[in-house]
């Protein structure tokens, strides 16, 4: 199983900010540190900021930061959220159900489809702290500044 681009730089981009939770992070600052293009992280912070797994604040002095601790965000929940859908093989796709002469005795289906809920139960059972090397800034408890 391969995540997408876009859900490993989201994954990237959260690990970043669990570290620097003194400071707002400038996606600038993000593409600089990890060599990735600045319009594509500006998708994925977006996307992040919609879900509810980061701040965004504009203009001068803004930047993004994680909107709950660390410890209260699940990499499970970020992958469901980002990835969008788990379609391992066509047949997993509505709208082409019923486009493959073996669909209706192919056991593929069930499967790809146990592999990925395995897959995503192991990813459940870790948070973002969890992916952080070394302890976090402020302690497991940090929880960052509400900006009003």
């Amino acid at each position: 199983m391969q995540l997408t681009a876009h859900t490993d730089y989201a994954l990237r981009v959260l690990i970043y900010l669990a570290i620097n939770t003194e400071k707002r992070v400038t996606i600038t600052e993000l593409a600089e540190f990890f060599g990735i293009s600045r319009n594509h992280l500006v998708k994925v912070v977006h996307k992040l900021g919609v879900k509810g797994f980061v701040q965004t604040v504009r203009g001068k002095g803004g930047g993004i930061r994680l909107s709950r601790p660390a410890r209260e965000i699940s990499v499970g929940n970020v992958v469901r959220e980002v990835e969008g859908h788990f379609q391992m093989a066509e047949c997993f796709n509505p709208k082409k159900q019923g486009r493959c002469a073996l669909e209706s005795g192919c056991g593929l289906i069930g499967l790809l489809g146990s592999a990925v809920e395995q897959f995503l139960q192991t990813l459940d059972k870790a948070v973002l702290s969890d992916l952080v090397p070394g302890p976090l800034p402020g302690g497991l408890d940090a929880v960052p500044p509400k900006q009003g």
